[in-house]
């Protein structure tokens, strides 16, 4: 073994020397006497102001006795211990192991190809770790490798699992961890959390989803971690650490500045004055677009300062940390000279792929990775920044070299999803048409949804580069981020008058709040940024049911069929098709008395989050093995609803077919017409594999988002007249367009129909005699 490779491994398996740990970086030990420095040596003549200056370089490591139970830098065992589990020090050495492989090279990786990632899968199952309910002792990632699960989902018709989170997540407080405040989306390690399984399962995992014709989706996180041993030594002032994040040391001359950290806590939110403060001195950029999750008290702004922490080098510090979310969510810096940030991302993607099998990776809250200075008066650039279409494009550039693929969870404007999308990730999730379908239901109206779908079409965005989500574990978001920002001062058409975008978001948000909160106890608002709710609990609010206990056998037909056309309405369409075990089961959400510890800071995302049993494998429990409670689930287990032909499950697997049968994942949409019908939707697609020069044939959704049946007339310049109107569910011909280009139909309440059409035979003529 190499030398250098020798000291990596000691690193791993030995007692840890600072010293050593500086050498295996490549830097040697730090000098016991002083020597002449690189400054005196290249610059003997240059005036000292001009020469690079002595903050720039990191200060050396100081041996300092200590009690080894002490849990701070003076500690080298404490030290020790931190880099031991450190993110970027795995990923210093995954890369390594890479550099210079063959397999970097086998691969396109410039440009994004959302048809190419639809091939490998297109309908997903959405899991979220801590609400699924397993076999007595039966680890999260080996239920979700069960054989029997995988029939099911073959018989749905379901090609992926999206695992959710699973590596360690949360903090570090002296020697030990505290849990995740964001259900696992403030990764610490790359490491598989125990209380989800074991690596190994998650390898197992994969390959039983390659052998029922699937494939694994994991999660980075590139805009954050959590407080682990990166953070810590970062506080510390340990080598590169620093540069992972966006933080800045705060000289003790200016302490005063600072709030006081309270005792407990290790960090405190600044105020906006203490923000604009800091500002002021040219400490930090100040107030950004938005804060993100504010909550008086909680969060004001998006930066906190740390309670004073010891370096090995004896140094105490303080320092002021941007975190875009929660304050246990440190932002990643992508421009650092250090290059720590990207490190630690790209490390952990290849830990995904390469070590653990999966098939492609979620970006997490992938739009925030730039941030700037803006002129005097105004918020930093903080949103739709150049950086982040920049990282985006290494970070799926990164994945597709290795051949894998992304999606991003970009909740930004029409146009901040499509620069994104046109160099990063291969998909995006669905934040156009998500809020607007919901809006659809909740109004029994589709015109806003139509103006959203129309509008991303206009500006580039196809729905075949989208995931079309039913409910994960967020909230309904209703930010309606493309209207009330970007466009808040540009006027639209709605409801037959004209209004500004930021008026129309905020007419939508009053819509879907008091439909979906008015009169229901059991939906709850989330912070600015929506509605927590599951779908069940949202359909049971627009029919009008106060309370989750009024929800009798008589309303079940009803409900199934609202959710069969949110379902429909996302799978006929061209894209990825997603949806979660609470979809599958229609899990309403849990007593919020149940989850009274989780809310008590204002998340009520915790309401929909209930534990649930796909397969029936423990009738008998009340929660999950994480501590989620279960909740009331009106479809019930996939077993018994496969067996039922009039079930949710089994009629999903006919709209699955339907939509494999004929290819709409991977068309082209191609017109979104105008209705009479208030609450009818019409989406008329190329069934041609994004071909445009093929001979394809034309494919019709029509969707009635109303309570009552409905008859109208679908017009659309895409249609042939002469054309057969076939409805491919039963294949009976149900007319024919006219020359107007259009043709009749009629659907009951939440009716939803795929229509094909058959152009006519050309007429042949006979031949001319001579």
């Amino acid at each position: 073994m190499a030398r250098d490779e020798q000291q990596l491994e000691d690193l791993y398996t030995g007692p840890i020397d600072l010293a050593a740990v500086g050498a295996a970086d490549g830097e040697e030990p730090d000098p016991e006497t002083p020597e002449i420095t690189y400054d005196e040596q290249r610059y003997p003549a240059r005036p000292r102001r001009l020469r690079p200056r002595d903050h720039l370089r990191g200060s050396s490591v100081r041996r300092i006795r200590t009690d080894p139970r002490t849990a701070n830098g003076t500690n080298p065992s404490y030290v020790e211990w931190l880099v031991r589990q450190a993110m970027l020090k795995d990923a210093d050495v995954l890369a390594r192991q890479l550099s210079g492989q063959p397999t970097m090279w086998r691969n396109a990786y410039a440009r994004p190809d959302a048809r190419r990632a639809i091939a490998t899968s297109d309908v997903w199952f959405t899991a979220y770790p801590i609400s699924f309910i397993t076999r007595p002792g039966q680890s999260f990632l080996a239920a979700l490798g069960d054989e029997e699960l995988w029939a099911a989902f073959e018989r749905v018709g379901i090609t992926a699992i999206h695992t959710g989170p699973v590596k360690r997540a949360g903090g570090i407080d002296g020697w030990r961890e505290t849990p995740s405040v964001d259900g696992h989306f403030d990764r610490i390690s790359t490491q598989i959390d125990p209380a989800f399984g074991a690596e190994d399962e998650f390898r197992a995992l994969c390959d039983v989803a390659d052998s029922h014709g699937g494939s694994i989706i994991d999660d980075i996180v590139p805009g954050h971690t959590g407080k682990g041993a990166d953070f810590r030594l970062a506080e510390m002032g340990f080598k590169d650490y620093p540069g992972i994040y966006h933080m800045i040391e705060i000289p003790p001359e200016d302490w005063s500045f600072l709030p006081d950290v309270p005792e407990g806590a290790d960090s405190v939110n600044l105020d906006p004055a203490t923000e604009h403060e800091l500002a002021q001195h040219g400490y930090i950029i100040g107030a950004l677009q938005r804060v993100i999750f504010y909550t008086p008290g909680v969060k004001e702004t998006n930066w906190s300062a740390t309670a004073p922490v010891t370096g090995p080098d004896g140094v105490t510090r303080r320092w002021v940390y941007l975190h875009y979310f929660k304050q246990g969510q440190p932002s990643i810096n992508w421009l650092d000279p250090t290059f720590a940030g990207m490190r630690l991302v790209i490390g952990d993607a290849l830990h995904s792929l390469g070590e653990l099998g999966t098939s492609a990776l979620r970006l997490d809250a992938n739009g925030f990775l730039g941030v700037e200075k803006s002129a005097e008066g105004l918020p930093a650039w903080s949103e739709g920044h150049p950086l982040s279409h920049a990282a985006n494009h290494i970070i799926a550039g990164m994945v597709r070299k290795v051949g894998g693929f992304t999606f991003q969870e970009l909740n930004l404007t029409i146009e901040d999803i499509r620069d994104t999308g046109a160099v990063g990730a291969d998909l995006s999730y669905d934040f156009i048409g998500r809020p607007g379908y919901h809006h659809a239901l909740a109004t029994g109206q589709t015109e806003f949804l139509r103006l959203a779908l129309t509008t991303s079409l206009r500006l580039g965005v196809q729905p075949v580069q989208l995931v079309h989500g039913m409910q994960n574990h967020d909230e309904l978001t209703y930010e309606l981020v493309h209207w009330a920002t970007r466009h808040g001062d540009d006027h639209f058409t709605f409801r037959g008058r004209e209004i500004s975008g930021g008026q129309l978001a905020e007419e939508v948000r009053a819509d879907l709040t008091e439909s979906l909160t008015g009169a229901a106890d059991y939906n709850r608002i989330f912070t600015q940024n929506g509605i927590a709710c599951t779908t069940t609990s949202l359909i049971a609010a627009t029919r009008g049911i106060a309370r989750l206990d009024d929800i009798t056998e008589e309303d079940l037909p009803a409900i199934r069929d609202a959710h069969l056309l949110l379902c429909a309405y996302n799978a006929w369409q061209p894209g990825v098709f997603a949806l979660s075990g609470w979809d599958l089961t229609g899990m309403l959400t849990v007593p919020v008395d149940q989850v009274a510890d989780l809310v008590a800071t204002g998340d009520t995302r915790w309401i929909e989050r209930g534990a649930h049993d796909l397969l029936d494998v423990d009738p008998k429990a009340t929660r999950s093995a994480a501590g989620m409670p279960r909740g009331r689930a009106l479809h019930g287990a996939l077993p018994a609803q496969l067996d039922d032909s009039a079930s949710f499950a089994s009629r999903l697997a006919e709209i699955l077919r339907l939509r494999r049968d004929h290819g709409i994942a991977t068309a082209s949409q191609v017109d979104i017409p105008e209705v009479a019908h208030a609450g009818m939707l019409v989406l008329v697609h190329r069934l041609d594999n994004g071909d445009a020069h093929a001979d394809a044939p034309m494919q019709v959704t029509v969707l009635n988002f109303s309570r009552e049946p409905t008859e109208g007339t679908v017009r659309s310049e895409q249609l042939v007249p002469g054309s057969d109107v076939v409805d491919a569910a039963s294949g009976n011909e149900i007319g024919h367009v006219d020359d107007l280009r259009s043709f009749s139909v009629s659907l009951p309440a939440y009716g939803a129909m795929f229509l094909l059409l058959q152009p006519p035979e050309a007429v042949v003529e006979p031949p001319t005699a001579e």
